[in-house]
């Protein structure tokens, strides 16, 4: 059986909670055991040096009587004894017959008290003249220790295990309604509805909430394109219908014209009206691509040069036009990494729009302007100029302005500008030139 995430999250904070407090009781119950056996250790060393000292300054006897003195009244656990040389307790406290080997011991743990109800003991066994010192304390009070937290380990296992199950269900449910509230956002915008968003804490910030931010700035972005899409839609069939109608009947009537130079001139308009369909689709083209197209496509690219190339070659077309045509570039511009064609494509749109729409001016500049941290790539005209009012319809697919209806065009160019600004990380702008228009590319410098 395959277990749900909160499932395993749930039994994940159990075993963690079980294996921290059984290393936590585990490393006490290590260091208390390693304390107390210390602390017997540095007392019977002592205790040992002791006695040695009295029998090297009074001899024997005084080390029994400070024998007979040293052990307090119910200490039981206290062993102090001397014994011969075959082990036989001759004076003091210990058991009658040591069943230890008599070699001198600075200090270890032995088992030499079968009837004890503690037969563990840790002792000293020095020499003292011709016999042995014998000294050390039963480890009754390790013993009841180690029991009483072995106790205390089984209720913390115990504890472990409840204090687990009920983290790891409020666990498992916080991270559940969190995950709940994003897969209905995503299950929703699977079923069309690209409107919900994932609730955001924005004074939290956790993980959740980054991985909501992001889900959200994607159903944003589909929802724009999805919008764009229908808009692009819409507008392509109302603004198709026009021209291919008149195909269609240019045609009819190419095919009923008898006389050959009349039939030619009706071809020449058919060509005509069959180019404004063919722009206007290469136009989408070029706007779809510019908003798929990969980073990985940019190269390093001087936007002065770029501009300087642009300028010599509109340059005839714009005196052509009777504009007067000036150039003003920024030479200390810094290499960029940008789209080459697509950037080339969008400022020779902003001339075409001039020469196109500002002939009363009849004078164009074409500016490289370098900041801090941007640079913007603008041509300036003198003619009409946009109403601010009218500039969010002039910047929408398929949008043409009144006074524009009747020149040929399908609204594209400058939407396929900004497209490509954006693809730089920047930004079209349309601004007053009083009188005329700026259309300015602004571009991060990085």
């Amino acid at each position: 059986m395959r277990l749900s995430v909160t499932a395993r999250i749930a039994l994940l904070s159990i075993a963690l909670a079980l294996v921290s407090n059984l290393v936590l009781v585990g490393f006490v119950w290590k260091q208390t055991d390693a304390a107390v056996l210390g602390t017997v250790r540095r007392e019977t060393i002592e205790q040992s040096d002791a006695m040695r000292a009295i029998y090297r300054a009074d001899g024997l006897t005084a080390v029994t009587e400070a024998i007979e003195h040293a052990r307090v009244a119910g200490d039981t656990a206290l062993l102090l004894a001397v014994l011969d040389r075959s082990g036989t307790r001759i004076a003091g406290y210990a058991p009658a017959r040591i069943p230890v080997p008599l070699t001198p011991t600075t200090f270890r743990v032995a088992d030499f008290d079968p009837g004890a109800a503690t037969n563990d003991i840790g002792y000293t066994l020095r020499p003292i003249g011709d016999h042995w010192l014998l000294t050390g304390r039963r480890l009754d009070l390790v013993e009841a220790e180690r029991h009483a937290i072995e106790d205390a380990l089984a209720v913390a296992v115990l504890l472990s295990l409840v204090l687990g199950v009920a983290a790891g269900l409020v666990l498992a449910r916080y991270v559940g309604m969190r995950l709940n509230r994003i897969a209905a956002v995503i299950e929703a915008a699977g079923e069309g509805d690209l409107s919900r968003r994932v609730p955001v804490a924005p004074a939290r910030r956790d993980a959740f909430d980054r991985l909501a931010n992001q889900l959200n700035l994607m159903l944003a972005k589909l929802e724009r394109l999805m919008v764009e899409l229908r808009v692009v839609t819409d507008s392509m069939a109302h603004d198709l219908r026009s021209p291919l109608t008149r195909l269609r009947t240019k045609t009819e009537q190419a095919v009923l014209i008898a006389d050959p130079a009349a039939r030619e001139a009706a071809l020449g308009g058919l060509l005509v009206e069959t180019d404004l369909v063919m722009r206007m689709l290469t136009m989408v083209i070029e706007i779809s691509r510019s908003e798929s197209v990969s980073r990985e496509r940019f190269i390093l690219v001087e936007p002065a040069e770029l501009v300087e190339e642009i300028a010599e070659l509109y340059e005839p077309v714009a005196e052509e036009a009777g504009f007067a045509f000036t150039v003003a570039i920024d030479p200390s511009a810094p290499a960029m990494l940008l789209h080459r064609e697509l950037l080339s494509q969008a400022i020779t749109n902003l001339i075409d729009n001039a020469l196109k729409h500002a002939a009363s001016g009849k004078t164009l500049t074409l500016r490289l302007v370098c900041h801090a941290q941007e640079i913007a790539i603008q041509v300036e005209d003198r003619g009409s100029g946009i109403a601010v009012a009218d500039r969010a319809q002039a910047l929408k697919r398929f949008g043409r302005l009144d006074a524009a209806r009747t020149t040929p065009g399908a609204g594209l160019g400058m939407a396929l500008i900004e497209a490509v600004a954006r693809l730089h990380n920047g930004r079209f702008e349309l601004a007053d030139n009083v009188p005329g228009l700026v259309a300015r590319i602004v571009l991060p410098v990085t």
